[in-house]
Parts: structure tokens; sequence; C-alpha cells
């Protein structure tokens, strides 16, 4: 019955799949988005130069392709190519460039110009259903397979809309479903013997996530918090050590950000974001801000990952409730961030939603597996 099941729910799943790419086939680049610009733009440096396209400086040999690519986007108001949207000017080092991370231009440039937008949200979403068909595969009863599957499905969903509304959610809603895996098997499933080596890998992904959106480096909060209080409580040797190799992880998944900031902006902690834009900004309480959240599909998917971080930690002992904690922690400070944000858009706090669901979802899937590790928290309360 089980595996009848199962199959039953891959296959639906698989359709999802075949509707999403036949859909994604159909997409055209040129939407006039200055965004899309940015990303293209950013591709076609590092197509050209290869890693010198962290250099994103508007220089003499771009006008061709500048002049081209706006026309192209048809984007109201452009009339200068040597000054395009969404850079910012650079008084450190001079120069006129690209705001966003490299991350993203970088992951699209791996395709053919005319088929990279498609080739990215494809390939994103084939391995979007290759960790739904592996949750299927950890489900063993049919309640957990049915919501299993159901979570599935909206993760595959959701590569369209919303994710369509911005060419970096593709590459972060991969790197959350990963990370999201990661973390789950690092506190439920890990023994002790591999866990720094785990604990470093899942540091990596989530620093790699930060190189698609900048925004996205709150997604690295509660690791730090969860980490930091384990050791502060414990004092021990291990604990501090698990808490450096997830620093170490992230610090190199980061590096490609910090590179192109010393390029571009003088100096790897600087942003290339110009004067102070709305991610920078000082927090501030709008309630037209609130409002859209509210009645938006992200307020589910946020409602969804807090009621399940509850039941965990209501239910359950060990690794599963340390992923818990580390979700609880991480949703408070994300929410506090883009709640208290002058602006709303439509994908703001998914990148945040999809990892804590997918690290509670393995995590309640792998659970029965528990007894392999100690956590950390276990360790902490002994102390």
């Amino acid at each position: 019955m089980i595996k009848y099941l199962k199959a039953v729910c891959a296959f639906g799943f698989f359709l999802i799949l075949a509707s999403n790419i036949w859909t994604m086939s159909r997409w055209s680049e040129l939407r006039g988005v200055h965004d899309d610009f940015c990303y293209l733009r950013q591709a076609h440096l590092f197509q050209t130069h290869g890693l010198g396209g962290l250099n994103t400086n508007v220089s003499g040999d771009e006008y061709h392709y500048l002049s081209k690519k706006m026309n192209e986007l048809n984007v109201p108001g452009w009339t200068n190519p040597m000054a395009p949207p969404c850079h910012t000017p650079m008084p450190a080092t001079n120069k006129f460039v690209i705001q966003y991370p490299p991350g993203t231009g970088f992951a699209m440039a791996m395709f053919p110009p005319g088929y990279q937008v498609i080739s990215l949200f494809g390939l994103a979403t084939v391995a979007i259903f290759g960790f739904g068909l592996l949750a299927i595969f950890y489900a063993n009863t049919a309640l957990s397979i049915l919501t299993t599957a159901a979570f599935a499905d909206l993760a595959l969903y959701m590569m369209i809309n919303p994710s369509k509304a911005s060419y970096s959610m593709a590459p972060t809603m991969l790197v959350c479903a990963l990370a999201g895996f990661l973390t789950a098997h690092l506190f439920v499933r890990t023994p002790q013997r591999h866990r720094i080596s785990m604990t470093i890998l899942t540091g990596l992904v989530i620093g790699l996530a930060v190189n698609f959106r900048l925004a996205n480096l709150f997604l690295s909060a509660g690791y730090f918090l969860f980490f930091g209080y384990v050791f502060l409580r414990s004092r021990k040797l291990e604990a501090f050590l698990q808490g450096g190799s997830f620093s170490l992880g992230f610090l190199a998944g980061i590096m490609p950000t910090l590179i192109s900031n010393a390029i571009n902006a003088g100096s790897p902690f600087s942003t290339t974001y110009g004067g102070t834009p709305d991610d920078l900004s000082a927090p501030t309480i709008d309630v037209s801000v609130l409002l859209a959240y509210v009645t938006d599909l992200q307020f589910f998917l946020l409602a969804l990952a807090s009621v399940w971080v509850v039941a965990i930690l209501r239910l359950y002992e060990g690794g599963t409730r340390s992923v818990a904690l580390v979700t609880a922690l991480n949703l408070v400070v994300n929410v506090a961030f883009f709640m208290t944000h002058p602006t709303f858009n439509p994908y703001c706090v998914v990148p945040i939603a999809m990892l804590s669901l997918w690290s509670l979802l393995f995590a309640s899937l792998m659970r029965p597996a528990e007894s392999e590790a100690d956590s950390l928290m276990a360790q902490a309360a002994q102390a």
C-alpha cells in the first residue's frame, strides 16, 4: 500500500514538473524589467571575461552590449547606455557598477544567451523535483507521504509564482532546499565523527545563498544564534568547534560576494548598493506593508512553519528539536527584518519560509533514526 501511494504521489509530482517546464519553455528574457538587465549583463561579463566578470564597472567596451540590450528590453526612461539602471556610482573606486551580488549572473552564464533564464529556472525546478522525491522516499506512513507530496507540489508551483518575479529566486529556492536537507541531516542523523564536516558543508551552502540575494545573509542568523547559545550554555570544546566550523563554511560560501565588493566598492564589507537603499534603511513600521504580507501567500508559509516549530518543540526531543530551535530563531530574525522593511514584494520572505519548511520536513521524516546522533542541545542540557 505504502509503495503504491508513493508511486502515485511521485507521478503527480512529475506531472507538475512537466507542466512547469512547458510553461518555462515559453518565457521571454525581454520583460523590460531593470533587475533582469543587471543579471543578464552580469552573465554576459562572465561569459566574455571569465572570473574578470566580477568587475562590473561600466566601461567603453561595454557600450554596444549595453545599448543593444537596453533597446531589446525596451526599458522606459533609459537614455544613456553608460548609466544603465540598477547600477550605482562607487566613489571609493571611481566606478559605476551593478548593485547585485554576482551569484545569479554567474549561474546564468553557464547557459547560452537567449536561453539563460529558461535553463536556470528549468534546472532549479528539476532539482526541486529531486528533493521532493527524496522526501517522499523518506516518508513511511500514509499521512507523512501525503503531507510530503502536498508540500513538494507547493514547492514546485512556487518555482513559477512568485519565483519568476526575480531571476535570483531560482538558485535561492534550490539552495534553500539543499540547506534544509543538510540542516536536518546534521542534527538528526549525522554521527559524532562526521558532525564537523557536515556543519562546514551546511555553513557553506547557507553562505552560497548570499551570492544570489544579499538579503539571504539573514538566513544564517538562526544558526549563529543557536551555536552561540549552545556554547555559552555548555562551555564544551565540541560546541565551540561546531560553531566555528559553521562560521568557516559560511565565510567560504560568501567569498565571491566579498571579492566582488572589494573589486567594485573598494572593500569586502562595503555594499555595492548606493546611498541608503531600502535593504539598508533604518527599521520602520508601515501598516500597509504588514497588511500586504498578511494577505499574501508568504503569510501562510510563515504561519505553517511557525505552527510546525511549536508542534515539534512540544512533542519531540533530541536532534529534531534542535532543528526546530534553529528554525524558530531564524524565523524571528528574518520576520523582524522584513516586517520593518519599508517595501513589500511577493518573494521577500519566501527564502526563509522555504528553508524553514524544508528543514522541518526532512527533520520530521528522519526522526525515527534520531538516536544515531546526540544533539548539541541535549549535551548543553546535561552540562
